[in-house]
């Protein structure tokens, strides 16, 4: 049996930019062609063009939705049934990560039935793997069954690189409530600068309150990091209290950066924030027109991580 000695690298139809991007970094790929269509009944019909069998094989694919979280699924099935050696699937952004739990009876745990189903897929002759980027949960890899193997990549060298460019040396490193705190805390400590949190109330089951700052940022320029920024309301609020508290300005990262609607101007007319900064993990970073907004990529991270594990 003759092995090729490169990774051959799909993705789905939402993540082409960032498979693109990763056989740019580096030639360590080769790159992989589906054919994909959509009859008029809405069915989807997808054709792998590139020959996997005995090679090695990575599927570049978020589950922003339900149709990219199929989608994902049947290249995966399609790869592994086409003869792959091995299967690793990247999934630079894990939706319903968020529903990691359930808090009222009856709530369906989201980020449980997506992993079984991605556990679902055939296993190739040499395993499949499952790479994800800073989950919102570390419970979520926890979730996968059977033979299926995660890894949790972070973000932390990009996020690092862009805090001191931002900010320069002399910044504390902010979260935008305690339940990041601890991960907001070891980052800080990486990079050696100071650590702040806010305190929230709960006061319905829709809305909190800040209630105060456990740092002093008076005077000092401020980083808030979170994992993802949704709508922004949450950010808003930590961000007004930090400015309340005395910080002179305010810069943002996050790893993930959903943006429905019109949150980036939401963000950025508040007047509170000087610049956001989020990777390309989801591709709805990449719609948004502003030079409030810069976008980093995350294909460096993804390359040197498949290139790190192949099984040669």
């Amino acid at each position: 049996m003759q092995v090729n000695d490169k990774t051959i690298i799909f993705s789905t139809q939402n993540y082409q930019y960032l498979k693109e991007e990763i056989l740019q970094n580096t030639t360590h790929f080769e790159q992989g062609t589906i054919e994909a269509k959509t009859f008029p009944d809405s069915e989807h019909y997808y054709r792998i063009l590139s020959e996997v069998e005995y090679k090695e094989v990575a599927l570049v694919g978020g589950t922003i939705s339900d149709k990219d979280t199929l989608e994902l699924y049947d290249i995966a099935c399609g790869l592994v049934e086409g003869g792959a050696r091995k299967l690793n699937i990247v999934i630079p952004f894990y939706g319903y990560s968020t529903m990691e739990r359930a808090v009222k009876k009856g709530e369906i745990v989201t980020a449980k039935t997506r992993a079984r189903l991605l556990s679902a897929v055939p296993q190739a002759y040499f395993g499949n793997r499952v790479i994800f980027i800073d989950l919102h949960s570390e419970g979520i890899p926890h979730y996968l069954e059977g033979g299926i193997r995660a890894i949790h990549l972070y973000a932390k060298p990009i996020i690092s690189v862009m805090a001191t460019k931002l900010a320069g040396e002399d910044f504390v490193l902010a979260s935008t409530d305690a339940g990041r705190a601890k991960w907001v805390e070891s980052l800080a400590n990486d990079i050696g600068v100071e650590a702040a949190f806010v305190y929230k109330r709960r006061i319905s089951g829709s809305s909190t309150k800040v209630t105060g700052v456990n740092a002093e940022v008076k005077g000092k320029i401020v980083v808030i990091y979170d994992d993802m920024i949704r709508t922004g309301s949450s950010l808003l609020q930590a961000a007004r209290a930090y400015k309340e508290a005395g910080a002179e300005k305010i810069y943002v990262l996050a790893t993930h950066g959903i943006f429905p609607a019109e949150a980036v101007n939401k963000l950025k007319i508040s007047g509170l924030i000087e610049k956001l900064v989020v990777t390309n993990t989801h591709p709805n970073a990449l719609t948004q027109q502003s030079d409030f907004l810069e976008v980093v990529s995350v294909a460096h991270l993804i390359a040197e991580n498949l290139i790190a594990i192949r099984s040669f």
